[in-house]
């Protein structure tokens, strides 16, 4: 039987199947059966929401209305943004084990990692409308304020490690500022001053009480239904393979101290390709490496075995949570 003939069966057995139900649900009315009919061929669940979650050590309820509804809204908005969550899967199994230590090294908490997730979704290249750049979003004066070099030529916000330490030293300042780690995330989408004045404003000290933009309101609460998936993805219809998460790639590194005239020059000297070079140190933001200052960089030079997919070798699988076997 080709495939086409077996496609139209399988439709006409569920067809019927469904048919069989809504007439027995129905009381054998075949009018009132008819008039039930679904007009779609598959249906859409609204996601339950938990009564209560811990997030960077800090536990939220879900039972008050707004709190409810706003955790709703991004629980649903991630489940059935079926490609953007897969996406999502899977650069953190690259990305992760790299942010990952450098959050505790830093002493945030591990589910600030989400944070990441939310503004770039986990791609270290991304720039935003406003010109906020990688994978924490930076401005540029922000940027500079944590210790980033941002210049024509090279820009940290690109990079990942350097980015990621950038972003804790924000969060840690403003953890001391507000003495919560939500607080904290709200203030680094909408800005301390902002947050420091609407507490005082609106008469709280509570940030999860405050009216904010609509964008500030919901940041928070992307974070918690993000980390709610991540660690119940098959609850919530997400099924991946070990093989479909994308592969870690491990890196030489080779310092500099002088320029480099000719970036596709110097990548071939490496048996790599410019792109290749561009693609691991996004932070090089020209052809060239002027340096006049003499200043040294790192820069990653992947393991050429680790450019390629080997189907003979075992996947790595970062959480195996996040995978079915």
């Amino acid at each position: 039987m080709k495939k086409s003939t077996i496609c139209i069966f399988l439709l006409a057995v569920m067809t019927g199947a469904g048919a069989a139900t809504l007439l027995l649900t129905s009381g054998n009315d075949p009018v009132k059966a008819e008039s039930e009919r679904s007009l779609v061929l598959a249906m859409t669940a609204s996601v339950a929401v938990p009564e209560s979650m811990e997030f960077a050590g800090e536990q939220i309820t879900f039972d008050r209305y707004d709190k409810r509804e706003r955790m709703d809204r991004e629980l649903n908005a991630f489940t059935y943004l079926h490609s953007s969550t897969l996406l999502l899967f899977k650069r953190a199994n690259r990305l992760f084990p790299i942010i990952e230590p450098i959050l505790e090294q830093q002493e945030i908490p591990d589910d600030m990692k989400y944070m990441a997730a939310i503004e770039s979704n986990l791609d270290p290249r991304a720039v935003s409308p406003a010109r906020a750049a990688g994978l924490w979003q930076l401005l540029q004066s922000t940027g500079k304020q944590y210790g980033l070099e941002v210049a024509s030529e090279v820009d940290e916000r690109f990079h990942v490690e350097k980015a990621t330490e950038a972003a804790c030293r924000y969060l840690k300042e403003a953890y001391r500022r507000y003495g919560s780690w939500s607080a904290a995330a709200l203030s680094y989408n909408g800005g301390q001053a902002r947050i420091t004045g609407a507490l005082k404003a609106q008469g709280t000290d509570d940030s999860l009480d405050l009216w904010l933009t609509e964008e500030t309101l919901r940041y928070y609460y992307r974070m918690l239904a993000l980390k709610q998936l991540f660690e119940n993805p098959r609850q919530y219809g997400f099924i991946i393979k070990p093989e479909q998460l994308y592969k870690p790639i491990r890196f030489r590194e080779v310092t500099v101290s002088s320029s480099i005239p000719d970036l596709a020059a110097f990548a071939g000297e490496y048996d790599i390709t410019y792109a290749q070079l561009k693609d691991f140190n996004s932070w090089l933001r020209n052809t060239s490496l002027s340096n006049p200052s003499g200043k040294t960089y790192t820069l990653l030079i992947p393991e050429k075995k680790d450019l390629y997919y080997n189907s003979r070798k075992k996947p790595e699988v970062h959480n195996p949570a996040w995978v079915v076997k």
